[in-house]
């Protein structure tokens, strides 16, 4: 099933007709559709997201009485009739529209993903005139129509071959407001169960993003999502993510922005992620050579990370019309694949030649990438900021950190080494979960973690020091490694940031300090393991500061991790030494791994890959994908 096969990748994009946008199921016009899935097709496209707009499927119609009772809904000013589609409120010429386009796709050769509740669309709000004023997301008159709608549509499509998967819709949880993360619990159960209460062959999209770790975050959380679809989404636009709009587009941090978020919910959500919208949102974030540039970047990162497919937003360039919400947002305007005389953008050949590239290959199914480490994401934090942070230092070092929920019931995952970065409040973990990590690291494991504004029990047995008193830095600061320190390190400390004053306690070892002597990075035995401290929220400053990762003014922090990484014992066999060129290993066998190699810098990197005792290079030659 699509989207299902571990290390399986498609492209796509998401479609609205290129003559009409959200008005293609009123302006019908087959003809152009056909011309759209033909230039998609020919280009290497293999899945579009396409969106049967809700009010025109679903056209109600209340009709009042006196005093404004509600007396009946209607087709307009006609009855419904007896019939199926009629009891469900379906417009059966928007059926036939529908139908016209699925033979189209199948006939083309792509493959349907169906958003179902389509009720907010680029900026507007999209709901049959009889539900107006109601949310749609809790009102039970307005619920009790959705699931009429998709229960039919689901059942009157079911057997068509060109559709591959459902979708909830496009980004519902922007539908309307909901007191927590319960009732978004409850309509996605509701949504969910209708479909395959008629269909149990096709994976189940959700089609939400911006979804959070915790209720503390908001009401739409990646495990409530992964309990009930088969496949999550990311839509990682740098302009509507937090700190990815920082960096130059084609520069490290915001190439792997779509990667991070996705991996961070499938691993927290426990279901495949795919990378459902993207794009650059017009030209002012990049000319068309650096969109296609950092798109064929993202492309290779989200295939060696398992991100099972990515889809532009959208097909055609929406500048002709005059309808909202085109005309409210200058930033809908210029998204598309084409340009509106049908030529095709830089960023369409990059997609083309990367499906090329992986129909080349002498697999099917990418292997799975080697892990180095746990990040745990606990309570009290920015988690987002945190996990976008560690994900690139990691991905920098040489190395890769999969996510686990601190808070969640399920038992922590084995791994040499766990990272808790920008640990803060006093409400992080619960103490069976801390003393289960302290369980893991006493048995041989690694825990590394810099400190927030925090406590920690048992301080001065944990981290191998006692903490002489605390207080907020007055004014910024330097960390500097120590003579003889096993990773150099020379980065600045943010005023405002709480300031440990630490005494090493016998047997520890200091790496670093601050200007004035006081130990800021040490390291101490525990058990048979060991627990490494940064007394500075380092990945917190990282996460919010713009040019911190390459270029002149980066800081290596990077080397702490790839320290980190050496010293739990690497299983890889490739080593590189530049930050912005990413490796990920993919065993085929015990004999044989896949190595992906991807520049994400916009300049040439030259490096020289130094091999692991026992490993050579393979007589095969090598598959060039990025730039040629």
């Amino acid at each position: 099933m699509l989207f299902q096969t571990p290390g399986s990748f498609v492209i796509g994009c998401n479609y609205w007709a290129s003559h009409a946008g959200t008005n293609m199921w009123k302006d019908w016009r087959p003809d152009v559709v056909a011309k759209d899935f033909e230039m998609l097709a020919e280009n290497g496209l293999q899945v579009v997201r396409v969106f049967p707009l809700w009010p025109d499927f679903q056209p109600l119609k209340q009709l009042y009485g006196g005093g404004g009772r509600c007396i009946e809904v209607r087709h307009g000013e006609n009855p419904w009739p007896d019939n199926e589609l009629g009891r469900s409120g379906i417009d059966p010429v928007a059926m036939a529209r529908f139908q016209e386009l699925a033979d189209l796709a199948l006939e083309k050769g792509l493959r349907l993903v169906v958003g179902l509740v389509t009720g907010w669309m680029s900026g507007r709000w999209f709901v049959p005139p009889a539900l107006e004023g109601r949310n749609p997301l809790k009102d039970a008159v307005a619920i009790k129509w959705e699931v009429r709608f998709v229960r039919t549509f689901v059942k009157y499509f079911q057997k068509h071959p060109a559709i591959h998967a459902w979708n909830l819709g496009n980004e519902c949880n922007v539908m309307g407001a909901l007191s927590d993360s319960a009732e978004a619990w409850v309509w996605t159960a509701m949504i969910v169960n209708t479909i395959r209460a008629v269909d149990s062959t096709r994976p189940v999209v959700s089609g939400m993003h911006g979804l959070k770790v915790s209720s503390a975050g908001g009401n739409w959380l990646m495990e409530d999502q992964g309990e009930h679809c088969d496949v999550l989404t990311t839509h990682p636009y740098p302009r509507f993510t937090p700190l990815c709009d920082l960096d130059p587009l084609n520069s490290l941090r915001s190439c792997l922005h779509a990667v991070a978020e996705s991996r961070l919910y499938a691993d927290l959500g426990e279901a495949p992620c795919l990378v459902e919208e993207i794009g650059t949102l017009g030209p002012m974030y990049g000319e068309e050579a650096t969109a296609a540039a950092y798109i064929r970047t993202v492309l290779f990162n989200a295939w060696a990370a398992d991100c099972r497919g990515l889809l532009w937003w959208c097909g055609f360039e929406q500048l002709h019309l005059e309808q909202a919400p085109y005309d409210w947002h200058v930033l809908e305007r210029e998204l598309g694949l084409f340009r509106g005389d049908g030529s095709p953008k830089p960023v369409v050949k990059a997609m083309g030649d990367f499906r090329r590239f992986l129909d080349d290959l002498p697999f099917e199914e990418l292997p799975k990438r080697l892990i180095d480490g746990l990040c745990l994401v606990t309570a009290g934090q920015d988690n987002w900021a945190l996990c976008y942070a560690t994900y690139v230092l990691a991905r920098q070092a040489g190395g890769e950190l999969s996510f686990q929920n601190a808070g969640t019931s399920a038992p922590l995952e084995d791994a040499p080494l766990y990272v808790l970065a920008g640990l803060n409040t006093q409400g992080y973990m619960s103490r069976r979960r801390w003393l289960e990590l302290l369980d893991k690291v006493a048995a041989g494991a690694t825990l590394y973690m810099s400190l927030d504004d925090t406590l920690i029990p048992e301080v001065e047995k944990v981290i191998g020091a006692s903490v002489v008193s605390r207080s907020r830095r007055q004014q910024n600061g330097r960390l500097r490694s120590c003579d003889g320190a096993a990773v150099a390190l020379d980065l600045p400390i943010a005023a405002g940031s709480v300031r440990y004053s630490l005494r090493a306690s016998e047997g520890t070892t200091v790496m670093a300090r601050e200007d004035d002597g006081n130990p800021v990075l040490i390291c101490s035995d525990y058990g048979k393991g060991r627990i490494i401290t940064l007394g500075v929220p380092m990945e917190k400053s990282m996460a919010t500061t713009p040019g911190v990762y390459t270029g002149d003014s980066a800081w290596p922090f990077w080397r702490l991790y790839r320290w980190l990484f050496d010293s739990v014992g690497s299983k890889r066999a490739v080593q590189k030494q530049q930050p912005e060129l990413l490796l990920s290993e993919h065993p085929m066998n015990a004999h044989t791994r896949v190595l992906v190699v991807v520049n994400a810098s916009p300049q040439d990197i030259c490096d020289e890959l130094q091999l692991e005792d026992g490993w050579l290079p393979s007589d095969a030659k090598p598959l060039r994908g990025a730039r040629g």
